[in-house]
């Protein structure tokens, strides 16, 4: 049958086959290959529904190819390495990182770019915005080639489908998709439920109605990396938003045009996040047989890298509008009340000693 929105396939779904998870309500708002907002939008920037920290200032990006070359350095400069980056948007971030890996020709000569992304349409954007830099894309990690890898994911678990359950008087049972009456998309319970002795600590004290969300997909993806890593050498740095230990509580969220609006709203249209949950990534990535570091707050990340002096460094010289941008940058990413504390970042190494500016009270 041909549709023609996304709610109509949906809808179509739920009617002749039951309910949907709320993972496979978010894997075809955000992934459906005629429908999915990453395939048919343009998401980013201020013409977008969201900015991410790169598009804020090239600031961001520049200070984690500054540490990308230092980590480097500190691994004994491999001759051949990967440089990887998950879900890099519009190449905006790897753009600013190899502006400064340039300045380190050693750097370069070993590195190999590669672009994980799951859009044709965002790669060809990535491309375009790259050129003409000698990058490879994949649509999965897994096709990386071997040899160390050195990954980038800045604002890619939160977009990775999650599962919610619901604590009723007898058993949590999965929230789902399924419709009202009147045909329109409704929150329900299914018929799942979880193994109550697999439950997070944070779960076993619950009471009915509060609601428990996993990421499998997201936890998934940790381990792959960190076994490579493991396997392989080199690291991760993964920063996002989100909890540093597990939670309860309803995290998934909508934007469209920069607004919240509701989930169920205009799928396809709006893009549906959750937070990350970074104890079950760390334990992932440790799991798999690596060490984790953090997670600390982007403020800290950015500011005891450097994110002031090359604030000054890029005003100097600069009209006082421009330098007053550049400040209200340096405001956006690293003020409590901005990105600086709801985002984190967690390194992944083989080794214990943890990188700059991570410090041992926070590396597993």
């Amino acid at each position: 049958m041909t549709h023609t929105t996304l709610l109509d396939k949906i809808k179509f779904r739920i009617a002749h086959h039951g309910p949907i998870s709320i993972a496979e309500y978010m894997g075809l708002c955000l992934s459906d290959p005629d429908f999915g907002y990453y395939m048919t939008r343009e998401p980013f920037g201020t013409k977008g529904d969201f900015t991410t920290a790169p598009e804020v200032s090239q600031l961001f990006g520049e200070i984690i190819g500054a540490w990308l070359v230092h980590q480097w350095q500190q691994d004994g400069a491999p001759e051949a390495f990967h440089l990887v980056e998950l879900g890099p948007g519009r190449g905006t971030l790897m753009k600013d990182i190899l502006r400064v890996a340039r300045l380190r020709p050693a750097f370069m000569k070993a590195a190999r770019v590669h672009l994980v992304e799951t859009s044709p349409r965002l790669q060809q954007t990535q491309k375009n915005r790259l050129k003409p830099s000698d990058i490879t894309w994949h649509e999965h990690f897994d096709t990386i080639p071997e040899g160390p890898v050195y990954v980038v994911a800045n604002e890619l678990f939160d977009a990775l489908p999650i599962h919610q359950y619901v604590k009723t008087q007898h058993a949590w049972v999965e929230r789902c998709i399924g419709l009202s009456d009147t045909q329109e998309l409704v929150f329900g319970l299914g018929s799942g439920t979880l193994d109550e002795n697999a439950l997070p600590l944070a779960a076993q004290t619950a009471s009915p109605g509060d609601i428990l969300e996993l990421a499998p997909a997201a936890t998934a993806l940790a381990t792959t990396i960190a076994q490579r890593i493991a396997d392989n050498g080199g690291l991760a740095l993964f920063i996002d938003y989100g909890y540093t230990a597990a939670a309860l509580g309803d995290t998934l969220q909508a934007v469209k045009n920069h607004a919240y609006v509701s989930p169920l709203e205009t799928p396809g249209e709006a893009d549906l996040t959750a937070h990350v949950n970074f104890e079950a990534l760390k334990t992932a990535a440790q799991t798999a047989g690596t060490h984790t570091h953090g997670p600390i707050p982007q403020a800290r990340f950015l500011l005891e890298l450097g994110l002031l002096e090359r604030a000054g460094q890029l005003g100097t010289n600069r009209t006082a509008q421009e330098q007053n941008e550049i400040r209200q940058a340096v405001e956006r990413l690293a003020a409590d009340n901005q990105m600086g504390m709801l985002f984190k970042a967690l390194a992944v190494t083989t080794s214990a000693t943890p990188p700059m500016p991570f410090s041992a009270e926070n590396s597993l």
